[in-house]
């Protein structure tokens, strides 16, 4: 069978199994991440991920891993505060669903035993399906932090950017994203926040991708704002394809990507990740069907989710990637919808 012309993926997370966080060994961890590269296999994804598992802490599975797992290691950054410092944060921050930062910049930051090399090399060998590894955005990472150190959110943000890109350096992944869900809400710092999260491109071996969506805790989203503030800084990314939330939002600025930098391979989000209903095949068929005939074929590469599943129940998750699957075969017109 031909290979298709738009691919189908996930966003990176995936709901912890409950037996996982009830008894989590070692074992019973690879074990999880096996389910989970299994069950996006059998759904016919083409490129899968491992549910972010390898970050999987039981004392924070609030957050899924996507902060506390990349600064807590950092040496120049502690997680004891007082209350002095959490009142700090939350009067300068414009992070309501946190309650406190993920640490305080004391001194200049360095890598710790951050090992994000070691993280691929524990999953890149458990499936034949390609993977990509997924990591936070330098940017995102910054804003959850409580600065008394540097006192500069762009310092901050392009010295851990310098950590990262080390680290990605060193992985050979076939696919990298970065992922960035506070920046939508905050198109003032658009202007510069591509440079450090540049940086972190250009440290990738492999394709270099991008996913940018408007939050999801406790299903809800966490920013409010338009793709159409984010343009320019689109097109200043050293990227080769974006994954970007559209099914909860809608798709009436589908027509602004026509202005999107010819090079940058557009991944359109065709799944609700805030909403418990199982799209149809013919949903999601659809939803192709519209973002190509306002964009071309020669712009839409990839479909995906909005965001991650990890605040799914697994059942609902399961089908949901079962249908991006049927639904991208309707759409090209596959046999085995």
């Amino acid at each position: 069978m031909p290979q298709p012309s738009i691919r189908t993926t996930v966003v990176g997370s995936y709901p912890v199994p409950v037996w996982l966080a009830a008894y989590p060994t070692t074992p019973n961890l690879r074990d999880a991440i096996l389910a989970v590269l299994k069950t996006q296999e059998l759904a016919g994804l083409d490129l899968i991920a491992d549910g972010e598992l390898s970050r999987f802490d039981v004392n924070h599975p609030e957050t899924n891993g996507m902060i506390e797992y990349f600064v807590r290691p950092l040496r120049g950054v502690s997680s004891k505060l007082g209350r002095a410092e959490i009142e700090r944060f939350r009067s300068q921050q414009e992070m309501g669903f946190r309650s406190r930062p993920a640490g305080l910049v004391h001194g200049p930051v360095h890598a710790g035993s951050l090992d994000l090399p070691s993280a691929w090399e524990s999953v890149k060998f458990l499936s034949q399906t390609p993977q990509k590894f997924t990591l936070t955005s330098p940017y995102m990472l910054a804003k959850t932090l409580l600065d008394e150190h540097y006192e500069d959110l762009r310092v901050l943000t392009m010295e851990l950017a310098r950590i990262l890109a080390a680290q990605v350096e060193k992985i050979d992944a076939p696919v990298i994203q970065v992922d960035e869900a506070n920046l939508t809400g905050h198109p003032e710092d658009a202007d510069w926040a591509h440079e450090p999260i540049n940086h972190v491109l250009d440290g990738i071996q492999g394709e270099r991708a991008l996913h940018l969506c408007f939050g999801n805790y406790g299903g809800q989203s966490i920013q409010t704002g338009f793709w159409k503030k984010l343009l320019p800084f689109l097109n200043h990314l050293h990227v080769d394809h974006l994954v970007l939330e559209f099914a909860r939002r809608g798709y009436d600025e589908l027509p602004l990507f026509r202005e999107l930098r010819p090079d940058i391979a557009l991944g359109v989000g065709v799944i609700d990740i805030k909403d418990n209903e199982v799209e149809s095949a013919e949903t999601v068929a659809r939803r192709i069907e519209h973002a190509v005939s306002v964009l071309g074929p020669e712009r839409v590469k990839w479909v995906h989710p909005d965001c991650g599943f990890w605040m799914l129940p697994r059942s609902v998750a399961d089908r949901k990637m079962a249908a991006l699957v049927q639904g991208r075969n309707l759409a090209e017109g596959r046999n085995g919808k």
